[in-house]
């Protein structure tokens, strides 16, 4: 045995400094799996599978070791559950691992906000408090653009043919003024299935202060018609403001049955090729929760993918001792920008999807859900570059996706994208794309530049490449500088942290542009979203709309507000085995000065609520108001609107294995595989650019841009200004010397 296991170390040695460039997307910390020792199943391996526009990514987990496999397939649109099986047992092969080896897959999805925006959702009815039916379409009577006379709004996703008036009435206390229609229900629930309706989102007025009249609606429609989706606005978004509880309410049963649908799929096919373990979703809020609560609540998975992105950046941010970073993910079609500050995203309750204008905040659709809290634009490798009607490039938000993708891609594409430019400009390897899985025409990226860019414009195909890149990167820049700004912070101060398969390529400029002083690419940059599946916990959000002032407040009703939503918060997650001893609960509030309009978030003691806390609540608000808005409010009372709780399991521990010490040495020199000739705007032409094999840059490597670190999922970009160095968690740290 001593023999086998030393003769087993010998060809893993040999196989990390001849095969390095192996087509298998594994580590080489994972290449002794590839050895004839056979191994048990131990079911001690987690999964984390990100769907996005262009690539689905995955990563494989082992728990004892720390080792980790990662995947990527093209995402298939008409089925992403496909891409998925594929994706699955591609890296299962390639990780050598059997799926009962496997405990916990945890998944996230763009499916709910496709639905949406591309309007695939169920045919949707709403029963709403009689006189009310138009508050979807009303809306708050704001224009978010004050001076355009072509202003449009998102149409609901109910037509006001499908809106009902249905006679009742609940008062802001709770009581009852007008009694529920119970027939005229039944007899609207037995016409809309006899014509195809399959959802109903009813929404009373002030149903959170008192849900009866919605749950009897509920039961007379399952009395008549079963068959029927129902959504109550008092279980999806108990909170004041009827026209976002309205919006989120139809939202939510609009993409139920597809979410159904589609996870069912997920589940057989998973069951199909023999894995049996945990299955788990995504929130947007950053935590995960089973499959049975995705289903009853789709809404809440609007952001899931992105959410991932983020929380993988704040835990590499604490292991490498930088707790405010700026998270910038940029994938295949779009690019997230996040603010992490002190460890941990910033997590908003106001949420927009399918916005008329992409920019503007109130052209989309509300949805009030716990959301963690980025700036998405539609600048991704796949972005379509173009020359408008006054002669000038735009990028994006137009994407090539993954079918036909870029023109590089060879699938038919015809359209110049971000990705074709980058590898027109040298910073993309034709022949290592996905490590030599994917070859890139550049012939064909150099025809479509210079047809619909270089020639229009009047340059060369260099040129053009270079402005379709800059333009990318400005675009990003700017969003990013006003994303942080209105959180209170200063993007001089956070380093920028780069991940996802266009993102490392663009970074350098970007961060450059934000005046950020530092740039971390983490390992595995390519795929680093899918890390943050596997740092959530299972967790869900409360909240209750209870308006009360700071001073006079019912102590014993606030306690008792409190403790309902956390028996709540145990019974969910106690379906998921987690023991009530194990589950922590946050609690929060959301604060205003009287007459404001809008509201800030505190947190709250976690013991029961007294007299004696009513300072330091009040100091809190203050502090976070005045960070926010660089002022105190104005000398009134203060109140308290929302009373939110947070439950959550343990936090599953995560330290990915990135095999340091299996890298001979520390210098650059030994990480060196060649040069190769790169675009440089500061020399405005090719430079001879040494290439470093990411795989081989070892804890304590030193080097000078410019340069190119490639790895097989995604390229980091550095330029002249730039200082290297690879740090104990072998992250990729460019320092901007400015």
């Amino acid at each position: 045995m001593l023999l086998v296991t030393c003769y087993s170390l010998l060809v893993t040695r040999y196989l990390l400094l001849v095969t390095r460039y192996s087509l298998l997307v594994t580590y080489p910390v994972l290449l002794s799996t590839l050895t004839s020792i056979p191994k048990m199943p131990d079911a001690s391996h987690r999964v984390g599978v990100d769907i996005g526009g262009t690539f689905t990514d995955l990563i494989v987990y082992d728990d004892a070791s720390g080792a980790f496999t990662i995947g990527k397939t093209l995402t298939t649109p008409s089925d992403p559950s496909l891409a998925v099986e594929t994706g699955l047992r591609e890296i299962l092969t390639q990780a050598s691992l059997q799926p009962n080896q496997v405990n916990t897959l945890v998944h996230g999805t763009t499916l709910v906000t496709n639905a949406i925006i591309e309007r695939k959702g169920a045919a949707t009815a709403l029963f709403t408090t009689a006189g009310f039916r138009d508050v979807v379409e009303i809306g708050r009577e704001q224009r978010y653009e004050l001076y355009d006379l072509m202003l449009e709004h998102p149409k609901p996703l109910v037509p006001r043919y499908l809106r009902f008036d249905v006679p009742q009435r609940t008062l802001a206390d709770g009581s009852s003024a007008q009694p529920l229609d119970v027939a005229l229900v039944e007899r609207l629930a037995r016409e809309l299935e006899a014509k195809g309706i399959h959802a109903v989102a009813i929404s009373f007025l002030h149903s959170f202060t008192n849900p009866a009249d919605e749950q009897a609606a509920r039961a007379a429609i399952q009395r008549v018609a079963p068959n029927l989706r129902v959504s109550l606005s008092s279980e999806v978004i108990p909170e004041i403001r009827e026209f976002e509880r309205t919006s989120t309410t139809i939202a939510n049963v609009y993409v139920q049955g597809r979410v159904e649908r589609y996870l069912r799929e997920l589940q057989a096919r998973l069951k199909r090729i023999g894995f049996g373990g945990n299955f788990f979703m995504m929130l947007s809020s950053g935590g995960i929760a089973t499959v049975e609560t995705a289903i009853k609540f789709p809404v809440r998975l609007l952001e899931s993918g992105p959410a991932a992105g983020a929380l993988a950046a704040a835990h590499s941010g604490r292991l490498c001792g930088r707790p405010d970073l700026l998270s910038f993910d940029m994938g295949g079609t779009t690019a997230k920008l996040c603010v992490i500050a002190d460890g941990e995203p910033l997590i908003a309750h106001d949420f927009e999807v399918d916005r008329v204008y992409r920019f503007k905040k109130g052209s989309g659709l509300p949805v009030k859900i716990p959301v963690i809290e980025m700036i998405e634009i539609g600048t991704g490798g796949g972005s379509l570059a173009r020359v408008d009607s006054l002669g000038l490039l735009k990028v994006g938000p137009d994407s090539a996706g993954a079918d036909p993708g870029p023109v590089c891609y060879g699938r038919g594409g015809t359209q110049p994208t971000v990705t074709d430019a980058d590898l027109v400009l040298g910073y993309l390897d034709a022949n290592f794309f996905l490590g030599g899985k994917m070859k890139l025409d550049l012939a064909a990226a150099r025809a479509a530049i210079d047809t619909h860019i270089a020639k229009p414009l009047g340059l060369s195909i260099e040129e053009a490449a270079w402005g379709i890149h800059q333009v990318a990167n400005e675009s990003m820049a700017n969003a990013a500088r006003v994303h942080t700004l209105e959180r209170g912070k200063d993007p001089h101060r956070f380093p920028l942290f780069a991940f996802g398969g266009a993102g490392p390529v663009h970074a350098y400029r970007v961060a450059l542009a934000l005046g950020s002083p530092m740039l971390i690419a983490p390992f595995g940059a390519g795929v680093m979203s899918t890390v943050g599946f596997l740092t959530a916990p299972l967790a869900f959000d409360f909240v209750r709309s209870w308006p009360s002032k700071l001073s006079g407040l019912d102590w014993g009703k606030a306690n008792s507000v409190l403790a309902e939503m956390e028996a709540e918060g145990e019974a969910v997650l106690s379906e998921s085995g987690i023991a009530p001893a194990d589950i922590a609960h946050r609690r929060q509030a959301d604060m205003r000065y009287v007459g404001q309009g809008h509201e800030v978030r505190v947190n709250l003691p976690g013991h029961s609520l007294g007299a004696t806390d009513a300072e330091a609540i009040q100091a809190e608000f203050e502090q976070t108001y005045r960070q926010l808005y660089g002022r105190f409010g104005p000398p009134v009372p203060i109140e308290i609107i929302n009373w939110r709780v947070v439950s959550s399991g343990p936090s599953p521990a995560l330290r990915l294995r990135t095999g340091a010490g299996d890298v001979a040495t520390g210098s650059a020199e030994f990480a060196r595989k060649g040069a190769r000739r790169a675009w440089s705007p500061e020399a405005k032409g090719y430079v001879d650019t040494p290439i470093y094999d990411r795989y081989r840059l070892a804890v304590g490597a030193h080097f000078s841009g410019p340069a190119i670190v490639e790895e097989r999922e995604s390229t980091v970009i550095v330029g002249a200004l730039g200082n290297c160095h690879i740090d104990a968690q072998r992250n990729l740290v460019v320092n901007l010397l400015t």
